[in-house]
């Protein structure tokens, strides 16, 4: 499961820089290490699949790498879907009750809970759906709802739950059209 949703983001990767790669192996899983686009979702993956098998040390390890090395926080108890790509990663904290597939979240985008949470309640944190493109400086807080095929501009600030299919942007983010017409990547 875990080399497989691995395949599914490096996948996604290619196909986002305009790579015509078709193919993803295991082994250019392995070699994708050294690329500093991968390696911080590959760490993610680590971290989430060690804890959700109850290896926390291990956990808080590959998290810790990815903070320190990458400057991007995600909560190990974070599900995100495969297909996720992180092209910058300074600044970003993710701390989402889940996220869907074929998520792009761009540098200093914020997802969590409106106020301090250290306990992880679920409730308290945003839900996103599959196909959803996060702009730079953007920020999801509290325990709303984002649809499937949802844009959120560059430093937008979504604070209630926006239906699949529209591009928001602005403080508070509001509807600034459908979505359905764009490909969102």
């Amino acid at each position: 499961m875990l080399m497989a949703c691995l395949k599914k983001d490096l996948k996604r990767l290619y196909d986002y820089s305009g790579s015509k790669r078709r193919n993803v192996s295991a082994l250019s899983v392995g070699f994708a290490i050294f690329n500093p686009r991968f390696l911080p979702v590959m760490l993610f993956r680590f971290s989430y699949a060690l804890c959700r098998n109850k290896c926390r040390i291990l956990a808080k390890f590959c998290s810790i790498l990815n903070y320190c090395w990458f400057g991007l926080e995600i909560a190990m108890h974070c599900e995100i879907g495969p297909g996720l790509v992180l092209p910058h990663t300074i600044g970003t904290v993710i701390g989402a009750n889940r996220i869907g597939e074929n998520a792009t979240i761009l540098s200093g985008v914020v997802v969590g809970a409106r106020s301090v949470d250290y306990s992880y309640q679920k409730n308290e944190r945003p839900s996103i759906g599959n196909n959803v493109f996060l702009g730079a400086g953007a920020k999801i807080l509290g325990g709303i709802e984002i649809g499937d095929n949802v844009v959120v501009g560059a430093n937008s600030v979504v604070v209630k739950s926006i239906d699949g299919h529209q591009v928001v942007a602005g403080v508070p983010a509001k509807t600034i059209r459908n979505s359905e017409d764009l490909m969102v990547v």
